[in-house]
């Protein structure tokens, strides 16, 4: 049986950027991914160097709601389509939304028969951020529930937290996960080698030796948005702001800027791929996750043939009007400001 590797992690902890490492590493070529995002707009599966016949994007929501419905439908397209000789892959990672909840998904992977003809559940990987871990982890209950059930704990971001920061995330996983090894970025190797405690119950159910029993699974679920658009569905809300003009470079720094300085903590993760004017052959990537945010990086190429800026915002109370409002207003200021140098 093929083994799969669930990997998850709160909005913003790295996993997309850990999946790239491990892909990369010598001997992972034949393997297939599967990639649940929060809403419509999915961003992740562009961001992934992988062959397209070995990448299924799955949106429009939580997958541990759909579990019973997308997932089993797709990996059992994928067994059938590497029956017929389509597709060849050696190992399955399933890559899930910041907000999902791992235990359905584990059970489903461990107790549905038809799945289990063909997979097994190798481990799971959560990623916990050093930076912003421990208020995750106080304010959400997804990202205790994360971490409760890894096989492998992964600390990334560990060049950007201070010492404090390490201190309070120790802590706080020492509460919720003793027994899982904690691994850095920097040797992604280990992620898939490293010996694990699991233990498998009665009638085939899969549980963590370190989760509590009487857990609370229910949690908050994403329902699909459209550009332009916030949606909220039990607390969390995406918005989702799409141009097909490129956009000035110092528009988007502008942008960012003023997300930054109203939205606030209400922000949980800021991802997007930009059209940018100065370099339109090169998408800039920018992501942001609370009140952190990063230095843009490129794309060597665009990962579609459409070139245009996409970005997705996930939080508490955030107002699509008002995001997409002041990224026109970023821009008029732009070109004013560019027409007003010109003419002297």
């Amino acid at each position: 049986m093929t083994p799969v590797v669930l990997l998850t992690g709160f909005l913003g902890s790295g996993k997309t950027t850990l999946l790239s490492r491990l892909l990369a590493q010598p001997g992972h070529a034949r393997t297939a991914v599967v990639i649940n995002e929060f809403g419509e707009t999915g961003l992740d599966h562009e961001l992934i160097a992988v062959g397209e016949d070995g990448i299924v994007a799955l949106t429009n929501g939580c997958l541990c709601c759909r579990v019973q419905t997308d997932l089993a439908r797709t990996l059992l397209d994928l067994a059938g389509k590497r029956a017929a000789g389509e597709i060849a892959y050696d190992r399955l990672i399933i890559e899930t939304s910041g907000l999902a909840d791992p235990v359905p998904i584990v059970q489903a992977l461990a107790t549905d028969l038809a799945i289990a003809c063909h997979y097994r559940i190798d481990r799971t990987v959560t990623v916990v951020d050093a930076v912003c871990a421990a208020e995750s982890i106080a304010r959400y209950p997804e990202a205790r529930r994360q971490i409760a059930m890894a096989d492998v704990l992964v600390i990334s971001k560990l060049d950007l937290a201070a010492p404090q920061d390490l201190a309070q995330t120790e802590t706080a996983l020492d509460v919720l996960n003793r027994s899982a090894p904690r691994i850095d970025t920097s040797d992604p190797a280990r992620v898939l080698d490293a010996p694990i405690d699991r233990h498998v119950g009665e009638a085939g159910t899969y549980r963590r030796l370190a989760l509590r029993e009487g857990v609370d699974h229910a949690h908050g679920a994403g329902a699909g948005t459209n550009a332009g658009t916030a949606t909220d569905t039990s607390g969390y809300v995406a918005v989702e702001i799409q141009r097909t003009a490129p956009v000035a470079a110092s528009a988007v720094a502008l942008f960012l800027e003023g997300v930054a300085l109203h939205e606030g903590e209400r922000l949980l993760r800021l991802k997007g791929i930009v059209h940018i004017a100065e370099m339109p052959d090169r998408p800039m990537v920018i992501h942001g996750v609370q009140n952190v945010f990063f230095a843009p990086a490129w794309l060597q190429s665009w990962p579609t043939q459409t070139r245009c800026t996409r970005i997705v915002m996930i939080g508490h109370g955030l107002n699509a009007d008002w995001a997409s409002a002041l990224l026109e207003a970023v821009e008029a200021e732009v070109r004013e400001v560019a027409s007003t140098s010109s003419t002297h």
